[in-house]
């Protein structure tokens, strides 16, 4: 018990800026914290901080301790959490974020099934595809995709998604169907403006990943009105079967070049801070979009 209660007065005095501020979150006196983290520096035969009148500096020693401390820290505040909330039914505000593309294509009809296993929970969806910043701490739950690289997120696998070449059974009637990468040189191509890489399509060879940069008529700023122009006919389009998948089952679109594309899958994480108790609203969001989307369903026929 000192050695946590040690390293809990350390950590949120660096947290808070001092031990002023700490104390006073801790329903505790500022010399009392003081003598935990003096205490935890004889112990350890390190100085973690330099003290001053003003304010309080991580020591190299300090900043490598404390990098360590937080997440036990964390560990135990959700171990904890974990047992006494076992008992109670999820219930409250669930603020959840989402990428766009999942969030309008694929989450609403999910969240109809959720809220009717989980009454007592309410949601605040926010549709985004900013990254998270220091300032959306705000959020209980973000569904996200792509590389992580946030040491303070716990995040749990979905499932991936994966991106499909596809266009109208219309335009491949006027134009044609492409039917390898080279053709794509004649064809009207669609892209995603603001996004460079994606204008970059990689299909497989022989020799390895071969990439085509296309080219069309037509951009841009977000994917759905890709989608609406490729539905429209203007062109072939490069989309997350997220987006694409239900026009392709209704016949819509059409998957072009499947024997070459190099999908890239991408996974999707549902995402939470470490340092946050996983509460039974989020725990059952998070199981849910695991059971519902696990299986990638807009893969299916």
């Amino acid at each position: 018990m000192d050695r946590a209660a040690e390293m809990t007065a350390f950590v949120r005095a660096v947290e808070t800026g001092g031990f002023t501020a700490a104390a006073r979150e801790m329903n505790q006196t500022p010399s009392a914290l003081s003598k935990l983290v003096t205490r935890l520096e004889d112990r350890l035969g390190a100085r973690l901080l330099h003290r001053t009148t003003r304010r309080l500096q991580l020591t190299a020693e300090g900043e490598a301790f404390y990098a360590r401390a937080r997440p036990i820290l964390a560990a135990m505040d959700e171990a904890e959490a974990e047992v006494t909330q076992a008992g109670s039914s999820p219930r409250g505000l669930l603020r959840l974020r989402c990428s766009s593309a999942f969030g309008m294509h694929q989450l609403p009809s999910a969240i109809s099934r959720f809220l009717e296993r989980y009454p007592e929970i309410e949601i605040d969806l926010t549709v985004s595809d900013q990254p998270l910043g220091p300032q959306d701490d705000g959020f209980d739950l973000a569904i996200r995709n792509g590389p992580l690289d946030e040491s303070s997120m716990v995040a749990r696998r979905i499932c991936n998604l994966e991106r499909v070449i596809c266009a109208s059974p219309a335009y491949l009637k006027r134009h044609g169907r492409p039917e390898t990468p080279d053709d794509l040189q004649r064809h009207n191509c669609l892209w995603i403006t603001g996004l460079p890489a994606l204008r970059r399509w990689p299909f497989d060879t022989d020799e390895g990943i071969r990439v085509v940069h296309v080219s069309g008529n037509v951009a841009a700023n977000n994917a759905d009105t890709v989608l609406q122009l490729a539905l429209a006919g203007v062109g072939i389009a490069r989309l997350t079967e997220v987006i694409a998948g239900e026009a392709i089952r209704d016949g819509k679109l059409v998957p072009v070049l499947t024997d070459w594309h190099h999908v890239e899958p991408v996974t999707l994480y549902a995402t939470y801070p470490s340092n946050r108790n996983l509460s039974p609203k989020v725990r059952a969001m998070v199981d849910f979009l695991v059971e519902t989307f696990g299986h990638a369903p807009w893969q299916k026929d």
